[in-house]
Parts: structure tokens; C-alpha cells; sequence
């Protein structure tokens, strides 16, 4: 399914991939767009260790894609740091290749939401947030594929 890691030795050991997804606040996900053209967009996410979760609008463009084609792909960065003296940067990023759903039922929904708001809305009562559940869409992802990478100069220093 996925392309073999070319660079492999600076691929990072799963536990530390699943932690830039467990850490990460912003992901930019990309879907298979309008006119073949691919659609890549930043959003906040959670995820709980085997899901990632995701709020949106129930209507738009990414809901559309995800209609039409549930196959997608996510990337965080964890570590972006530009070395100029180098000419490099030293990061480190996972990315997965999994399949989206839409979340249709209203306890699965309300259950995301919390996730989320665990999150992003720390020592916050989120109840007031929640209850516009009917206006909002949750995509549940479900990962096929994840790997995480660092660049040369960190795996150096391990």
C-alpha cells in the first residue's frame, strides 16, 4: 500500500510517532479535491491511541472529498526548527494514511467532542459547546498506515 520509507534510518520507532500524534495541535489533512486536484487543509485534532477525530462544518469541501472518497492523509509536525548555517531543518513529523468516516451518531459525536475539548479547552466546561451538536460534523479516522520521520541531524544525536 505505502511506498517503503527511502531515507529508513531516520525513521522514528512507533511509540515516538504515536507520541507527535498524541502531542500535536494542528494537523494538515488532504483529500482527494474537486477536479482531481488534491485538498489540503489545516485543522485541530485528537487523537485517543487508536482514532483520530476531527470537527468541521457539516458542509464544504473536505465533507464533500470525504463523500466522494474516504482514503485521505494527515501530517503533523512535531519539530521544524530551520538551520540557515546548514542549509537544513531539523524536524521531526508522523504522517497516516487512513480512511475517514462522517460520524452520524449523536452519543459517538458528543463523545469526540469531549475528546477534543479535553484537549484544546483545558479546565473549561465545554457543556455549552456541545450542545450545538446538530451543527457540527465529527470525522472519525481510522488509520491504515503511520510513520514518523526526523531529519538526518537529529537521528545523529540519538
Amino acid at each position: 500500500m505505502q511506498h517503503k520509507m527511502r531515507r529508513f534510518r531516520q525513521q522514528l520507532p512507533m511509540e515516538e510517532t504515536k507520541e507527535i500524534l498524541r502531542n500535536g495541535h494542528e494537523c494538515v489533512i488532504a483529500v482527494s479535491g474537486d477536479d482531481d486536484y488534491p485538498y489540503a487543509v489545516p485543522i485541530n485534532y485528537v487523537y485517543d491511541g487508536e482514532h483520530i477525530y476531527l470537527h468541521s462544518a457539516k458542509e464544504g469541501h473536505k465533507i464533500d472529498a470525504l463523500r466522494r472518497n474516504p482514503k485521505m492523509s494527515l501530517c503533523v509536525i512535531a519539530q521544524g526548527d530551520i538551520v540557515p548555517e546548514e542549509f537544513t531543518t531539523y524536524f521531526r513529523s508522523a504522517v497516516v494514511f487512513g480512511r475517514a468516516r462522517i460520524v452520524e451518531d449523536d452519543n459517538e459525536k458528543v463523545e469526540a467532542l469531549w475528546k477534543l475539548s479535553r484537549k484544546y479547552c483545558i479546565g473549561l466546561d465545554a457543556t455549552e459547546e456541545i450542545k450545538f451538536l446538530k451543527t457540527v460534523a465529527i470525522i472519525e479516522i481510522t488509520i491504515d498506515n503511520l510513520t514518523g520521520k526526523e531529519s538526518i541531524e537529529l537521528t545523529r544525536l540519538r
